[in-house]
């Protein structure tokens, strides 16, 4: 079961990175991994492969990441006689939502190309789109050198190949805490306690951008988890759930305080995500909800005033079946195309070589703060921020995936509506909550009817 696979998971990484316990690639098959140059696929010196790799570092603050897999390719195509790669950099949301669904539905997609777990890669699959990476995988030796394929596994295969992990959580300005003797809250009374304390020292207690609506339901999701408990995503989509019911409306209702007491920064509603974590950054705010990915640019002196002041923690507990699981795992990998070629096969193991091994994941982990998709023998010379952002995972009772990776899309799409309808004044949390469950009967009735 999902929530099992999770907890035991969580075990794995606390084992990893607190106890130090975990299972190692050894040098050995690293230098298997990478001996010797690939055959050439033809037995023609030269021949031209061509393949096109989707990617979505294309921010400012992704210009590390992006030289990394930059140096992936250029390894990659040095190892493949006639090996070209065409860099296609798409923003994540574009990509998701919008350029690689038209693709998909047109079938022809990239070769290689960012994919997001869960539902999308089980629609992906089910229209017969995406490569099986399972026998790749053990013919590599990487099929038990990752955490979890479990966003990625359709029917006992592999459709995806986890980049790095993630964790969501709530970073806080450690110094503007200590000026005004606020601990890290533990509890949502502390929480709701410390706003008011800052509010009143004119300090925004909660960065916030809610142009994006996907960023408002981080937090969200969160509490939701916090108050119904860790499968409740579950229970909305086999029915034994309800938006309406008490636990999950108790969420919203608490989500509805911050905003009524004007605890989110102002003006949410107008600005980009990018707003959130300036306001953060910048030392104008004390808290700010967002995923382990937002480290690079608060570590960046050139960008953030609060390098030295900011530390990370779960969302304080709520008194309900979900206290202390935390959204986390590894929901975005690559996939590939499933209508390749034997040349550009060769290439894309030669790619997934380069790309999966200790020294890379090692590589996105000091200088990017990325959680490792793959188990690593060495952690050291991280820094502060990421090991709490580490200890985070590693503490928790257990992860649970973001609920976008699972809910339906109409059911997704209104909820982000409906949010940011809750910020602007425009409805309730138990109206909110009675349309969403209409649009989640219907969802479900659809799907049943599509089985």
């Amino acid at each position: 079961m999902r929530k099992g696979t999770l907890i035991s998971v969580a075990a794995v990484v606390a084992m990893t990175f607190i106890v130090s316990a975990c299972n190692s690639l050894t040098s050995n098959n690293e230098q298997s991994l990478h001996a010797g140059e690939t055959p050439d696929p033809s037995g023609t010196k030269g021949e031209p492969i061509l393949l096109t790799l989707r990617h979505t570092q294309v921010k400012d603050t992704q210009k590390k990441r992006f030289a990394m897999l930059q140096d992936v390719v250029k390894a990659t195509e040095s190892k493949v006689p006639g090996l070209s790669i065409t860099l296609d950099g798409v923003e994540d949301k574009v990509n998701r939502f919008e350029k690689l669904r038209a693709e998909m539905a047109a079938g022809n997609p990239p070769e290689i190309f960012d994919l997001f777990g869960g539902t999308d890669t089980k629609d992906y699959v089910k229209a017969g789109r995406l490569l099986d990476l399972t026998p790749i995988l053990n013919e590599l030796g990487l099929i038990n050198k990752f955490y979890s394929f479990e966003e990625f596994t359709v029917n006992g295969k592999i459709y995806g190949i986890p980049m790095a992990g993630y964790v969501e959580g709530l970073y806080y300005n450690k110094r503007i805490l200590a000026d005004h003797q606020i601990k890290p809250p533990q509890t949502w009374e502390e929480l709701l306690a410390a706003a008011a304390i800052l509010k009143a020292q004119k300090i925004t207690p909660f960065a916030m951008a809610a142009k994006d609506s996907w960023v408002i339901n981080m937090m969200s999701n969160t509490m939701w988890v916090r108050t119904a408990g860790p499968d409740s995503v579950q229970g909305l989509l086999d029915g034994s759930k309800r938006w309406t019911d008490p636990d999950v409306v108790d969420a919203f209702e608490k989500y509805h305080t911050l905003i009524q007491k004007g605890y989110l920064q102002e003006g949410s509603l107008a600005l980009a995500y990018a707003e959130q974590q300036n306001k953060f950054s910048s030392g104008e705010a004390a808290f700010m909800f967002d995923g382990s990915w937002a480290n690079t640019p608060l570590l960046d002196p050139e960008k953030s005033s609060i390098v030295k002041d900011v530390g990370f923690m779960s969302f304080p507990a709520m008194g309900g079946l979900g206290d202390g699981y935390i959204n986390g795992g590894w929901s975005n990998a690559y996939g590939f195309s499933k209508k390749v070629t034997p040349n550009q096969l060769v290439a894309i193991k030669e790619f997934i070589r380069q790309m999966y091994n200790e020294s890379m994941q090692k590589r996105q982990l000091v200088e990017e703060g990325m959680p490792p998709a793959m188990k690593l023998q060495d952690t050291s010379n991280v820094n502060p921020l990421i090991t709490e952002i580490l200890n985070v995972f590693a503490s928790s009772k257990g992860a649970f995936p973001a609920f976008d990776s699972r809910i339906q899309t109409k059911v997704r799409e209104k909820l982000e509506r409906g949010m940011q309808e809750l910020i602007g004044g425009r409805t309730d949390p138990s109206t909110l909550m009675a349309d969403i469950q209409k649009q989640q009967e219907a969802s479900n009735k659809e799907e049943t009817h599509t089985k």
